[in-house]
């Protein structure tokens, strides 16, 4: 029987105290404004305002509907902020994530081209997928995971971003400083220091020592880059990781970092989307961008992944 309507009427003639002064508040004239009283009063069956003097004010029914009406007014007020909000946020979220296991360091520039493109799609990194990238992807959890990981999966499609050279890393003084590579089986006898990942993640252990048959002398799991680099530079063991993130402590001269086979290591890194799902232009748009910026260089990377492995 009521609407949000009749409840602004109650509100307005109370707080203004005549049909008048209410009309004026609500954008309707007096006359309008007392048929839709009249009305109101009606469908309920009970007188809700009583005239004393000049002032209209509510009789005890009209007080318990306007007490009831507030809570339900401000509710309406809270929906449609809500509404208003969503309405202004974003249009669209794209969520990414890498494999790397640890933190991410992203130079602005992609985000910054993409948002300068489509300032109402917000692109969001979803650091609780870094574990389980094409998992999450599969489960729709993703729009777009950045691995190096060797995928053969015709659920998804990969566009090629950058090769990142995988290197040891030793402090200055360290007896591989006079080799031009290390081999396998040179990390027979290191303790090394590694991120906090399984063995099948990482790429120094699947891929490089375990087809060699090779197992280090002593694994140690950090969680942070940093702290790698700063117990490899105390000279506590040896790590590895690409080579664009130890740059700056090689460039200073407080690491050295060293090709991993004659040939070097290198790995390819790439965005994969689902190649079942209709692409909207601004995800294309995103990926695009990633290959065409991302592109980490041994002097300071345009765009930075997590140094994991």
């Amino acid at each position: 029987m009521l609407e949000v309507r009749d409840l602004r009427l109650m509100q307005a003639i109370t707080e203004q105290g005549s049909l008048t002064r209410a009309g004026n508040v609500l954008f309707l004239t007096q006359s309008a404004l007392s048929r839709q009283l009249t009305d109101l009063e009606r469908r309920l069956g009970v007188s809700l305002f009583q005239r004393t003097g000049r002032r209209m004010v509510p009789t005890p029914a009209g007080e318990r509907l306007l007490e009831s009406g507030r809570e339900i007014l401000g509710a309406v007020a809270r929906a449609e902020n809500e509404a208003r909000g969503v309405a202004e946020e974003a249009e669209a979220i794209i969520r990414f994530s890498t494999e790397c296991y640890t933190c991410y360091h992203w130079l602005p520039a992609v985000l910054i081209e993409f948002q300068r493109l489509y300032p109402r799609i917000e692109p969001r990194i979803v650091a609780a997928a870094t574990r389980r990238t094409i998992p999450a992807l599969l489960r729709g959890q993703l729009d777009v995971a950045v691995v190096s990981t060797r995928i053969r999966d015709r659920r998804i499609t990969l566009t090629p971003l950058f090769k990142d050279d995988f290197v040891a890393v030793v402090p200055p003084g360290h007896p591989w400083c006079e080799k031009p590579y290390v081999t396998p089986a040179d990390f027979a006898d290191q303790h090394v220091f590694m991120y906090n990942i399984s063995r099948v993640e990482s790429t120094l252990l699947s891929d490089v020592l375990g087809p060699a048959g090779v197992t280090p002398r002593r694994v140690s799991r950090l969680e942070l880059t940093e702290a790698i680099l700063e117990v490899v530079r105390a000279g506590m063991g040896v790590a590895t990781m690409a080579r664009w993130a130890v740059a700056p402590c090689v460039r200073a001269g407080a690491l050295v970092a060293l090709p991993i086979g004659r040939r070097g290591l290198h790995r390819q890194w790439n965005a994969a989307v689902l190649a079942t799902r209709e692409e909207p232009e601004h995800l294309r748009r995103f990926v695009d961008l990633l290959a065409r910026i991302a592109d980490p260089q041994e002097n300071g990377p345009a765009w930075r992944l997590s140094a994991a492995g």
